[in-house]
C-alpha cells in the first residue's frame, strides 16, 4: 500500500488570505486604468487609479502587519518562506504608497512614465506576493 504525502500547512490563515485579494486584485486593476488613461487622457480613469491604489494600501497594510507578526512567530523551514512572503509584502507597498503619491500630482504628470512604472511594480510584486503565500499549500486527496 503506498503511503500519500505529508500534507504541507498552508503560510497563511484564511482570514489573511482573504485580505491578500484586496492588493492583488487593485493593483493590476490601477495598472488597466493607469493604461487606459495614457490611451485617452481621460482624468476619471487618473481618479479610479488613485481610489485604487488607495484601497489596496489599505488592504496590503493589514496583511504586511500580519505577515509581520507571522514571521515572528514563525519557527524552522517555513521562517524563510514568511522572511520571503513579508519582502514581497513591503515591496509591494513601498512601491504603492510612492505610486500613490504620484497620482495625487496634478494632469499629466499623475500618471506619466513613473506612475506606470510603479504600478507595474506594485502589481507584480502583490502577484508575488500571492504566489509565494499559497504556492507551499498542497491538498493531498486520496
Amino acid at each position: 500500500m503506498l503511503s500519500a504525502p505529508p500534507r504541507t500547512r498552508p503560510l497563511l490563515h484564511p482570514l489573511h488570505g482573504l485580505l491578500l485579494a484586496w492588493p492583488v486584485a487593485l493593483f493590476p486593476a490601477a495598472l488597466l486604468s493607469d493604461i487606459t488613461y495614457l490611451n485617452s487622457a481621460e482624468m476619471q480613469w487618473s481618479n479610479f487609479s488613485a481610489w485604487l491604489i488607495t484601497g489596496a494600501l489599505i488592504g496590503g497594510g493589514l496583511i504586511l502587519l500580519w505577515a509581520l507578526i507571522a514571521l515572528a512567530r514563525a519557527k524552522g523551514p517555513a521562517r524563510r518562506q514568511h522572511g520571503l512572503y513579508l519582502l514581497l509584502l513591503a515591496l509591494m507597498w513601498a512601491c504603492g504608497l510612492i505610486n500613490a503619491f504620484q497620482h495625487s500630482r496634478d494632469g499629466w504628470s499623475s500618471v506619466g512614465t513613473i506612475g506606470l512604472i510603479l504600478s507595474i511594480l506594485s502589481s507584480l510584486a502583490a502577484l508575488a506576493a500571492g504566489w509565494t503565500a499559497f504556492a507551499s499549500y498542497r491538498e493531498v486527496r486520496p
